[in-house]
């Protein structure tokens, strides 16, 4: 066997041993669900209940971009025809996320359980719900992954994941709104440059509730239907979101009620802050028909950071996804020629929280993306 021979198989053996390794390292995506519970576990045992309640923000945005840089970044793209073929059909990463959907709603109910025991104070109560709420913020990432699939079994149940936080419209949004239009100033969940998160949120909330409705009708009317029929799938989303609520209600009053509501608005507002820092500045130029150019990996921005790649489906890797919006998430590739955030999603969704240093970290680099046509920046 030539030497040359032996250096590709050797490299070959090698990209399988690694695709391995990251393939069972996405059981990290499943840490949420438990997160809170060791959490729970951890504050019975010290007696900091109330503190501990607190615990889910401080490990997602305080200790795992810590463990980012210290991972560091992961740039290996599957084989297009050795390994993507194979990745694509393995149930493995199917089962990774179907099984978030019971798994959240058994965390969803576990949580109020513990709520209602009188477990928690006011502020350990209020640390609950924003603790829950960010894993319901990662579940949407979840139902983000599913909704995008043609099996109805996957977007079904991604649709399921969504009516649990209350944010059903952005099944519809997000498929037929948002990558019809991402990088345009016709799409809500592409953040302009120089806008401020706290610009951006409200308008976000609005147009992209109102913008499912108008989709969903109009393809209603194209089939002869009323928007207010049996047939919109909106009405059924938002009916088990309402039945959710009034379960909750029943069985625990207003507490239940506040539960419910609250982690539901953490849930959707991580969403939006996320939607905002994965296109903002980015424009799709306009050409000279009037219509915008198609959408490339260099209308997102990219994040490599291995750990928090893993722990979101590789939602990190958005560049790619809205140039190919079918592809599953183990095959997700890195582009070194789309725009690159300086730090993995936790550590951006802190920083989007203060705009000064937001656009004093951002601003330069859209910048630079745009240089010598700084009229699409306007």
């Amino acid at each position: 066997m030539s030497t040359t021979r032996l250096s590709v198989n050797r490299e070959a053996a090698r990209r399988r041993l690694l695709l391995t390794l990251k393939k069972y390292s996405y059981m990290i995506a499943m840490v949420p669900l438990v997160l809170p519970p060791l959490l729970l576990a951890a504050g019975h045992a010290t007696g900091l209940v109330n503190l501990f309640s607190w615990g889910v923000p401080v490990v997602v945005f305080g200790i795992v971009p810590v463990l980012d840089l210290l991972l560091g970044k992961d740039s290996m793209n599957p084989d297009e025809e050795a390994d993507v073929p194979r990745m694509g059909g393995e149930c493995f990463y199917r089962i990774m996320t179907l099984a978030w959907v019971p798994g959240f709603a058994t965390l969803l109910v576990w949580g109020m359980l513990e709520m209602a025991s009188g477990t928690f104070s006011p502020a350990g109560s209020a640390g609950w719900i924003v603790s829950i709420g960010i894993v319901g913020g990662l579940g949407i990432n979840v139902a983000h992954e599913l909704i995008h699939k043609d099996g109805r079994f996957e977007t079904r149940a991604g649709g399921f994941l969504l009516s649990l936080v209350c944010y059903a419209g952005f099944k519809v949004e997000h498929l037929r709104g948002h990558h019809v239009n991402v990088s345009t100033p016709e799409d809500a969940s592409s953040s302009r440059y120089n806008q401020s998160l706290y610009n951006f949120l409200p308008q976000a909330y609005v147009r992209n509730f109102l913008n499912a409705w108008k989709l969903e009708t109009e393809r209603l009317q194209r089939k002869g239907l009323k928007a207010l029929s049996w047939r919109n799938e909106l009405i059924w989303w938002y009916s088990i979101s309402a039945l959710v609520l009034a379960a909750f209600t029943i069985a625990f009053g207003w507490l239940g009620t506040a539960f419910f509501l609250g982690q539901s608005f953490i849930a959707l507002n991580l969403l939006e802050i996320v939607n905002y820092l994965e296109h903002y500045g980015l424009h799709r130029r306009k050409l000279e028909n009037g219509r915008y150019e198609r959408t490339t990996p260099k209308h997102s921005w990219n994040s490599n950071y291995f750990l928090t790649n893993v722990f979101l489906f590789q939602l990190q890797r958005h560049s790619d996804h809205h140039a190919w919006g079918k592809r599953r998430y183990q095959i997700l590739r890195h582009h070194d020629f789309a725009p690159q955030l300086p730090a993995g999603y936790a550590a951006m969704v802190v920083l989007a929280l203060f705009p000064p240093l937001w656009r004093k970290v951002m601003n330069p680099r859209v910048e630079a993306y745009y240089r010598g046509e700084e009229q699409q920046l306007v």
